[in-house]
């Protein structure tokens, strides 16, 4: 292992904080990365982190000496890419909703990494928010404005938003003509991942957006479990129409307050900032923006 190889071992230890992790993201033995570091510790004369069983953490000289990593790793990898034929490769871990993955993604995954054959795919999936450092996730993609300033992010759309119930729902509690008509109705309550609080239904009513907070007997944090409560009758749900596009189709779901429709919801790729932008993410971001702007949402 040469010095370039022990440093993008560090930095693979340093951001998953173990060293299983790390080694097997690599290819390598655990064994074989232990040494590794401690070889680099003895040729730097200084320790670099602090170990226990459970968790791996850098020491101040190691984290001085992971930025420095992070940049020349980066400049490595951009010379490199300039000057060689050489396509894009190395595996890329990337994280996104279930659907999106099925509906967008998976059909044309087969001609992108025909096109890219020295890239190599690990797809996660989710409705939670990931820690894309401490899990070695090098791209997410995600619904609702993030967070997190500590992330790079890249806008791929906006989502339309619908209003629906059951038929056997209405056929209780009546079709509403506009929010103001909402009394006595329930909704499908879907429960925040980044806060916990029950999301409040959303209206267009002209240029303002009037917010509904409905009772629910059911809370849920899935959005595939909201979509078959509502198809089961529980209530009013909001959620993106191409979700429930086939619901509609065949009658499962109606759509309802049509002219005062939930404000549309932006589409993120997001990554990490400390991070060099890789080839291989680079171009597995220009495919993606590309599929999400051709897309109907």
């Amino acid at each position: 292992m040469d010095r370039l190889d022990r440093m993008r071992l560090f930095v693979r230890v340093v951001e998953r904080r173990n060293f299983t992790a790390a080694a097997a993201d690599l290819g390598l033995p655990r064994s074989t990365a232990t040494e590794a570091i401690q070889q680099l510790e003895e040729h730097l004369g200084t320790r670099l982190l602090d170990r226990t069983t459970r968790h791996v953490a850098t020491t101040l000289d190691g984290q001085a000496y992971y930025e420095r990593c992070l940049s020349i790793l980066g400049e490595v990898e951009d010379a490199e890419a300039g000057f060689r034929s050489a396509e894009p490769r190395g595996l890329l871990r990337i994280d996104a909703h279930p659907l999106l993955t099925q509906r967008f993604l998976l059909p044309q995954l087969p001609a992108f990494l025909e096109r890219y054959p020295g890239i190599d795919l690990h797809i996660g999936q989710g409705d939670r928010l990931v820690d894309l450092v401490r899990e070695g996730v090098d791209c997410v993609i995600r619904a609702g404005e993030p967070q997190d300033s500590g992330m790079i992010m890249r806008r791929l759309a906006m989502i339309g938003e619908i209003t629906c119930a059951s038929p056997s729902y209405l056929k209780r509690h009546g079709t509403p003509a506009s929010p103001e008509a909402l009394e006595g109705h329930q909704a499908v309550c879907f429960v925040s991942s980044r806060t916990g609080d029950i999301l409040p239904l959303e209206f267009t009513v002209g240029a303002k957006v009037h917010l509904e907070m409905l009772p629910g007997r059911v809370r849920v944090n899935n959005s595939d479990t909201a979509a078959e409560l509502a198809r089961l009758g529980f209530g009013l749900l909001q959620a993106p129409r191409y979700r429930l596009e086939k619901d509609l189709a065949d009658g499962t779901l109606v759509e309802v307050l049509k002219d005062f429709p939930p404000t549309p919801t932006p589409l993120f790729a997001l990554y990490p900032q400390n991070r060099q932008l890789a080839p291989r993410l680079r171009v597995f971001l220009e495919w993606v923006s590309r599929i999400f702007a051709e897309a109907r949402l």
